[in-house]
């Protein structure tokens, strides 16, 4: 479970684009906990797993490797955005059937 942990919050950071100082400004730690938590030395404590859920608007469960669907949450946006959302995932998802 660590390793998993590991790997998707680094994942999530490299998705947002952001630095790991980044990321413990964010979360009030310091770049060497980020770093700990990416390289599978230790863990987040529920509380900054939580913060952490929060920060990328998914879940705990994605997190921590229970879950492997990243949610994204949408109620963040205005129509025009959603609109694009959706122009781009559908782009995505001929994209992906034309070529499996």
């Amino acid at each position: 479970m660590i390793i998993m942990t590991a790997d998707r919050i680094k994942k999530l950071r490299e998705l947002n684009g952001i630095t790991q100082i980044q990321l413990a400004k964010a979360l009030n730690i310091t770049r060497s906990s980020i770093n700990a938590w990416e390289m599978g030395i230790s863990i987040p404590s529920t509380q900054k797993i939580i913060e952490l859920a929060l920060f990328f608007h998914t879940t705990a469960d994605y997190i921590l490797g229970l879950d492997n669907k990243i949610v994204f949450d949408l109620n963040r946006y205005n129509e025009d955005e959603l609109a694009l959302f959706y122009k781009l995932s559908n782009y995505f998802d001929k994209i992906r059937k034309n070529n499996p």
